[in-house]
């Protein structure tokens, strides 16, 4: 059965082979005419073939180095030579046999996301306080907020919010994280996830073709597909290294007076190590990528991204976590922090505001036990109310607050902070205050990409000019530009040099930018699904770290398409001018550029390892001072 698949899969190498077996048994035998008819007639009806593809390639505009080869099977077929173009047959078709193993071994990253796309859901039906026995559903029938029932070892298969009150995940393919991470109760499940060893529930958060899992999925398959520019950097090379090969073939014809020399050098002129070497070297970039978390849209992203200069920043999101942390409470007089904070937090749980997330968060983290209640409303981008044991609470902005509690007093606010106000049975009771931090390794990759060619890094942000300084000065950026609207984004990155420009964002407000740009960077782990669309990179872990490994994995990606070219390029020079003394007859020529071929595409496959990025080493600079710039739009209320 092996054999029979192999052969259906590479139909021209077992030709090949059968042929060459058949010529070999024949001279054994003595039938030395039979031998050369059946060659030639195998090897014309070979040429006519390669030039029938040479003829479709030109009509789409692309001109390859097929020629030579043709040259090469006619040139020894004419002098006699027939083994030598048998061999020529089956390096070129068993070229093609080695591309694809080499490019399964590159892709195998991505093929493992695509292999293990959910196809299966255990649904409870839900009847009352009572479920049913998990029904199984194929995935695509799955609805927002089904009960879902995820087995141990099974894959997530919606994205989905966990109800369980703990559960271990294997999200390594997605991320790139070796380790299982750690979920609990409320918290956010993707699909795509191997679930540990104990059964939980998930309730739908997502249907199956908007989930994360399958956003990747569609995002890789639009990888595999690409056709990397360096191919056609590949391609240019055809008319130089045609033109070499044949001087030099001719030269030795020339000197020694022998036809027999022209095919000897043009054999070791074949070109597979340009057509294969560069495409299996992007694969395995590709791939790598993947493996870390960072899903490349296509081949023409790698080069981009080894030569990007210009590298701009959204704020929320992006250099900051975007998620506002609670840093202080101001309670009023008569009420106490924990008071505040606690009815506060409680209220919030009915409220979806950005803050309310971070109230939350602070009350439970100091061992709180948030309150229920039936009676809460939320009024939409003013504040939310409740009542719990009578009391009643409102939280939101401060017009909304003093409307109900007259005192209400606005807080003092630092840059980079909000606040959310608090009234309390219809008086004022305090001020809680939140600051949406930059992350951690912010810095970090500032400092990395300045240090590593790129010229020019900017901030482009929507928020308020203070704030956006704050947090400029803090990373170190020195480059602001603050309270745009997303067309004045579009038109400051087209603007902006030198270029290619690098635009990272994470917000349905970054989608146009992000389509605009040299290289559209998202972050897309939070499943910011208008962002992911429009990017050309999204990555899948909530970390600006992996900006430093797009890039490294793009440059280190380059230089081994490049280098496996011209190590493939200067053995066949070699060994061209070497045959020129007739020291390598046609067949030996033909067998040896097998071997040129090998090494090419071994050496495309390191494009699938490479050196770490560096950036744990990377030192924070002192930040430079802050420069507002040049030109930024009047401040918007």
């Amino acid at each position: 059965m092996i054999l029979i698949r192999t052969i259906r899969r590479y139909p021209t190498i077992a030709a090949s082979l059968v042929v060459l077996a058949l010529v070999l048994v024949l001279l054994a035998t003595g039938s030395a005419t039979t031998a050369r008819w059946i060659a030639t007639i195998s090897v014309s009806a070979f040429i006519v073939w390669t030039l029938i593809g040479m003829v479709r390639d030109v009509l789409r505009g692309h001109v390859g180095l097929d020629i030579l080869a043709v040259v090469a099977m006619i040139a020894t077929l004419a002098v006699g030579e027939y083994l030598a173009a048998l061999i020529v047959v089956l390096m070129l078709s068993g070229g093609e046999a080695l591309e694809a193993f080499a490019g399964r071994r590159a892709r195998r990253d991505l093929a493992a996301l695509l292999d293990r796309s959910p196809r299966i859901a255990h649904v409870i039906r839900e009847h009352g306080t009572t479920a049913e026995e998990p029904q199984d559903v194929a995935v695509d029938e799955v609805a927002i907020g089904d009960l879902l029932l995820v087995r141990p070892s099974e894959i997530v298969p919606v994205d989905g919010v966990l109800l369980t009150a703990s559960g271990t995940f294997d999200e390594s393919s997605l991320t790139g994280e070796s380790l299982p991470v750690s979920r609990v109760a409320g918290e956010d499940v993707m699909s795509g996830a191997i679930n540990g060893t104990r059964a939980v529930r998930i309730r739908a958060t997502r249907r199956s073709a908007d989930s994360q899992y399958q956003q990747i999925v569609a995002l890789v398959q639009g990888a595999q597909d690409s056709r990397a520019p360096v191919v056609r950097l590949a391609d240019r090379f055809a008319i130089p290294f045609t033109a070499v090969a044949l001087v030099l073939a001719g030269t030795g014809w020339a000197l020694s007076g022998d036809p027999t020399r022209f095919a000897e050098v043009l054999v070791l002129a074949t070109p597979c190590p340009l057509l294969i070497a560069a495409p299996v070297a992007f694969l395995a970039g590709l791939s790598r990528a993947a493996k870390t978390g960072v899903i490349m849209k296509s081949g023409a992203v790698i080069e981009q991204l080894a030569h990007v200069r210009s590298v701009a920043f959204d704020k929320t999101g992006t250099l900051t976590e975007g998620r506002p942390d609670l840093v202080e409470v101001r309670p009023a007089d008569g009420f106490t922090a924990e008071e505040v904070l606690l009815l506060a937090a409680s209220a919030e749980q009915y409220s979806s505001h950005v803050l309310a997330d971070g109230i939350r968060r602070a009350a439970v983290g100091r061992g709180m036990e948030l309150l229920a209640t039936d009676d809460a409303n939320e009024v939409a981008t003013n504040g939310v109310e409740a009542v719990f044991g009578g009391r009643h609470v409102v939280v939101g902005k401060p017009a909304y607050v003093s409307s109900l509690a007259p005192e209400t007093t606005r807080a003092t606010l630092d840059p980079g902070q909000a606040a959310a106000y608090v009234a309390i049975d219809g008086r004022f009771a305090g001020v809680l205050v939140l600051a949406d931090a930059p992350r951690p390794e912010s810095g970090r990759v500032i400092a990395w990409l300045r240090t590593n060619g790129v010229q020019r890094i900017v901030m482009l942000t929507g928020d308020a000019r203070p704030t956006a300084s704050s947090v400029a000065a803090e990373v170190g950026i020195d480059e602001v530009h603050a309270e745009l609207l997303p067309p004045e984004k579009v038109h400051l990155a087209s603007e902006l040099r030198p270029r290619p420009i690098m635009m990272v964002g994470d917000g349905v407000n970054d989608a146009p930018v992000l389509a605009a740009s040299d290289i559209g960077v998202a972050m897309g782990a939070k499943g910011a699904t208008a962002a992911g669309d429009a990017a050309d990179v999204v990555i899948l872990v909530d970390s600006l770290e992996k900006i430093v490994d797009a890039v490294s994995i793009g440059r280190h990606t380059m230089r081994v398409a490049l280098t496996a070219i011209w190590i493939g390029v200067g053995l066949s020079i070699a060994l061209m001018i070497i045959a020129m003394t007739g020291a390598i007859p046609a067949v030996g020529g033909a067998l040896i550029q097998e071997l040129v071929d090998l090494t090419t595409i071994l050496y495309a496959l390191r494009a699938l390892g490479g050196p770490r990025s560096g950036l744990a080493e990377a030192v924070q600079r002192p930040a430079p001072r802050l420069t507002e710039a040049v030109g930024s739009p009047p401040h918007r209320p």
